[in-house]
């Protein structure tokens, strides 16, 4: 599987919130790069993260564009976050419901059609002036 597929996968899964199909594309020792925060390792930290996710935000990836280098390890993609904050997460404003529309992208390192890095980016103050800070 190229680089490409192994993007292109995993947000199909992320989705479909098929998160079981999601993390089968995770190495076991998945480095996690959290947007302006710290580097978390391994699969079952990152089944955590996605938990607190999935319960805080439900969000839909669209206009999805997915680069690759030529040898495959690694691969980038760039995407737009429509999405809904459900639950308020810790140190952030207040959920209400808020609905955003947030550009953002990803940096991949894939080891034999898994994902080994995922390092994510976009503006927490363009997201915090949406959801109304």
């Amino acid at each position: 599987m190229s680089a490409r597929d192994t993007i292109s996968a995993y947000y199909d899964a992320f989705n479909r919130q098929d998160m079981e199909a999601f993390l089968d594309l995770l190495t076991d020792d998945v480095a996690h790069d959290i947007n302006q925060g710290e580097r978390q390792t391994g699969k079952d930290t990152f089944r955590s993260f996605m938990d607190k996710m999935n319960r805080c935000y439900r969000e839909r990836l669209t206009d999805i564009v997915i680069m690759e280098s030529a040898d495959g390890a690694r691969g980038a993609a760039e995407f737009t976050v429509n999405g809904e904050y459900l639950a308020t997460d810790e140190g952030l404003p207040e959920a209400a419901g808020q609905k955003y529309v947030l550009p953002a992208g990803a940096f991949f390192e894939i080891r034999d059609g898994k994902v080994t890095r995922i390092s994510n980016y976009y503006n927490l103050n363009d997201w915090i002036a949406q959801v109304g800070a």
